[in-house]
């Protein structure tokens, strides 16, 4: 028997600064599919997928959390683990960066790409996007934000070091034309070419001093590496690399992968960072990098200030693993975003698990238990309708190859779809119910439920790698063994004579509205859960008479420009417009909790008839209207604002 083929494949490593949501939990439900099926298709697998640790984000995330940053990462490390578990993949190894051995190996890659020359001393200034730990030029930026992820970027200036990316551009370039579905999809590769390689790449910072969580560079302690550099290399030295030489037998089998599956958004690290460091390293470049759309929620991404945000493992105590598994991988296409509502969710489990794969099995085994006592009756009088069911039944598994070896993963799952409602329709064309009500109809009621179980049991070995937990209890029904994709290629390998199990609903109809009467009150407990506990100050004692009240004027403003006060940490300036012609400056001491940019064009409140104040030598005419409340000890305040459809001047009474 020859030796199985090796096939590696990873995901990128989940960043430990929070839990990750569905959006990044579908890459390794993604990456599963790919690795279940590969296993089937008898590869020896190897699937690793892991944390990257490291980084001024996740420093920043401890400080503000009172813990260290190891402890900060040990806990959401967990809770990763916990999720990819909980989403039941079948990862071979799952790595943290900040594992002592792989922090060695990446000091002694710094060390050696160093001594080689790829890296030099010098001193960055520049922007520094924190979140994305990112670094770009002020010409790259876009609106002067971050051009990945959109947020505001710091200016940064320190010693660092730097990698010669240019010395390896041509290189890069060469292997991208000569290797086609190096980077996939298509749009990727261009984009890659069009706005990084073709414009010239600049050297990249390789190492920071303005923080202290990472890896250090081993002969110059101030520095550490930047976090890509050691996050990237996770795919070897995991692997079993050796920067001294000495490699694994397992890197020498696997090495280079043939698979990074990572997001849209970290196409330029994996495609033209990570290729680069290899080749200064001698080592083979991976064979693929595919870089999958997004699950987007109502058409925009996920995230906490859109509130948007979903979990995997709220989804699952809403749905199930199946089901939400079933949804991720079929709602996103091969190269395109894709679209997540909860109504949607409960769509494709109505017409697609319950109506054509649950209500198939469920009628198909209790026709056999009322028929025949549960008994799989042989097959002995073929028809023209068998052989057309047969024929797609023994095209599916080639179809379904065909796009797995392209990483169409919805495609393939609409391959198996195919058959099932071939297999629906079947049913109605032979119509089992009235076959029974004749005694000489027997054998050919016998056929018909043999070729409708076998072609479940089709279907059931080619959902595996989607829908495991379904394949199981389907062939539990079916009372036989899961025989691979080699047991599909002949139609008549379900032994007769045996017996089916006890039927079993796969997936119960929802009832849209009650579903989503119990999703609101789910998501509201949740949110009602996830809120801080809240101090207020106490209410004064004393009494204020109404008539002093309204003497208080409170005006509706426009804000017409804000400006920090120099010399200032605390105070902003106010240009309002309060509906008199004429501009109103106000001061207040807000600017620890708003950007000045952030509040042009709102509408706020104002106490215009207070007297006028110097601060800072600025004259302000009065008082804007403010909530503040404590949150876990830190003080934080809100401006009160109105619709802006109220007019400047408008009194409020």
């Amino acid at each position: 028997m020859s030796e199985k083929k090796p096939y590696y494949i990873s995901t990128a490593i989940a960043y430990t600064s929070a839990k990750p949501h569905i959006g990044n939990t579908y890459e390794i439900v993604l990456a599963d599919a790919i690795a279940r099926y590969k296993r089937q298709a008898g590869y020896d697998v190897y699937f690793q997928t892991g944390t990257d640790e490291h980084g001024q984000k996740i420093q920043q995330k401890a400080e503000a959390a009172g813990i260290s940053p190891q402890e900060y990462v040990d806990g959401v490390s967990t809770q990763i683990k916990g999720i990819w578990d909980l989403m039941n993949t079948t990862y071979d190894r799952f790595v943290r960066t900040t594992d002592p051995e792989h922090k060695t190996k990446v000091q002694k890659i710094f060390k050696r790409m160093y001594d080689k020359g790829d890296i030099y001393k010098g001193t960055y200034e520049g922007k520094y996007c924190t979140p994305c730990e990112s670094f770009w030029t002020e010409s790259q930026l876009v609106d002067g934000k971050c051009p990945d992820c959109g947020r505001e970027c710091v200016d940064a200036q320190e010693e660092a070091y730097f990698f010669r990316m240019s010395k390896y551009a041509d290189r890069l370039m060469q292997h991208i034309e000569s290797h086609p579905d190096f980077i996939q999809p298509e749009s990727r590769k261009n984009e890659m070419i069009n706005n990084f390689l073709k414009p010239g790449l600049q050297d990249l910072c390789v190492s920071r001093t303005s923080f202290t969580w990472g890896v250090p560079v081993e002969f110059d302690p101030g520095h550490v590496t930047y976090v890509w550099l050691d996050a990237l290399s996770n795919y070897i030295t995991f692997c079993g690399y050796d920067p001294d030489g000495n490699h694994s037998e397992h890197y020498k089998k696997f090495w280079p992968a043939d698979l990074h599956l990572i997001g849209k958004d970290i196409v330029r690290f994996h495609t033209i960072y990570w290729p680069i460091f290899l080749m200064a390293l001698d080592e083979p470049l991976p064979k693929q990098v595919f870089g999958h759309p997004w699950l987007l929620v109502k058409g925009d991404k996920m995230s906490k200030s859109l509130g948007n945000v979903i979990y995997a493992d709220d989804l699952v105590e809403l749905f199930g693993v199946d089901a939400v598994r079933y949804f991720v991988l079929h709602e996103i296409p091969f190269a395109a975003d894709g679209i997540m509502t909860y109504e949607l969710i409960i769509e494709r489990i109505n017409s697609e698990l319950a109506n054509i794969l649950g209500n198939l099995v469920n009628r198909t085994v209790a026709m056999d238990n009322k028929y025949f006592g549960g008994e799989i009756m042989a097959p002995n009088t073929p028809d023209a309708l068998d052989e057309e069911l047969k024929a797609v039944a023994l095209a599916m598994p080639g179809k379904v190859a065909m796009k797995m070896n392209e990483l169409k993963v919805a495609d393939a799952i609409d391959e198996i779809f195919v058959l099932l409602r071939r297999a629906n329709k079947y049913i109605d064309e032979t119509a089992p119910w009235a076959l029974a009500k004749d005694e000489a109809n027997k054998a050919r009621l016998g056929t018909v439920l043999y070729n409708l179980l076998e072609s479940i049991r089709f279907a059931a070995i080619a959902l595996e790698p989607f829908l495991p937990e379904t394949t199981q209890r389907i062939l539990v029904q079916l009372n036989c063994e899961n025989g691979g994709l080699d047991s599909l290629k002949t139609f008549g390998a379900l032994p007769a004579g045996g017996k089916v199990g006890a039927g079993e609903i796969l997936f119960a109809r929802l009832d849209s509205v009650k579903k989503m009467e119990e999703i609101d009150a789910f998501n509201a407990e949740k949110a009602k859960a996830a809120l801080p506990a809240l101090e207020i100050e106490p209410y004064s004692e004393e009494n204020v008479d109404f008539d002093t009240f309204c003497k208080s004027d409170l005006r509706a403003v426009k804000v017409k420009d804000c400006q920090p006060v120099k010399k200032s940490d605390k105070l902003l300036q106010f240009t309002l417009d309060d509906g008199t012609g004429t501009d109103r400056q106000i001061l207040s001491g807000i600017a620890k909790y708003y950007k000045p940019e952030e509040l042009i064009g709102k509408t706020l409140v104002v106490i215009t008839n207070l007297p006028p104040r110097k601060m800072m030598g600025r004259e302000s005419c009065g008082m804007l209207l403010s909530a503040i409340h404590t949150e876990k000890g830190d003080e934080n305040l809100n401006l009160v604002m109105v619709s802006d459809t109220i007019p400047a001047g408008a009194k409020l009474c």
